[in-house]
């Protein structure tokens, strides 16, 4: 963004934090300036910045201004090419693909209710790259899985005090039988 942009977008701002519902103009913020700083700017002097036709400022202009809008001087300068204030990140358009192939699975799947929920969980999920890398390390933990499937997932109550009654039996079914140790 260049320093006239910034003056601008800074106008704009001061308006609407002054209850104006508009940008201040030119002449309103060298009016407020004046009677806020004890400084004069003059209208065309502010316009020559805003217009790019005096790229730069003196310091004392610089320190003034950001006084005025309460802003770092530091602000007060162009922004070099390429510069962006948004934090850049290469993996974001990997996660939106990443994410779209899950959703689009998810529909495939739309017969299994689970494994679908599973798929959009993922998908919406803000870290879905580092879901399926930490899915891949529990896979390649031996045991872990199974454990964990134990663990957060267990096997309705019914069920298994059916399966050890099962086993009970069995376990009697071969001491009757003469097979102790067997089960």
């Amino acid at each position: 963004m260049k320093l006239g942009e910034k003056i601008r977008y800074l106008r704009e701002v001061e308006g609407s934090l002054r209850g104006l519902d508009r940008a201040m103009s030119q002449q309103e913020m060298v009016r407020d300036l004046a009677a806020e700083t004890g400084s004069k700017l003059s209208q065309s002097y502010l316009s020559q910045i805003e217009s790019g036709a005096r790229p730069h400022m003196t310091n004392t202009t610089r320190q003034l201004l950001a006084r005025f809008f309460k802003v770092h001087p530091g602000y007060l300068v162009d922004d070099p090419e390429g510069y962006s204030p948004e934090l850049q990140s290469e993996l974001r358009p990997l996660e939106d693909k990443l994410d779209l192939w899950l959703v689009a699975g998810a529909e495939r799947f739309r017969r299994d209710p689970e494994l679908m929920k599973a798929l959009l969980t993922l998908a919406r999920h803000e870290h879905s790259r580092e879901c399926l890398l930490l899915l891949e390390a529990i896979l390649e933990t031996p045991g872990l899985m199974p454990r964990l499937t134990e663990v957060l997932r267990p096997r309705n109550r019914d069920q298994k005090d059916t399966e050890l009654a099962a086993v009970q039996s069995r376990k009697q079914g071969f001491k009757a039988n003469g097979r102790k140790g067997e089960a």
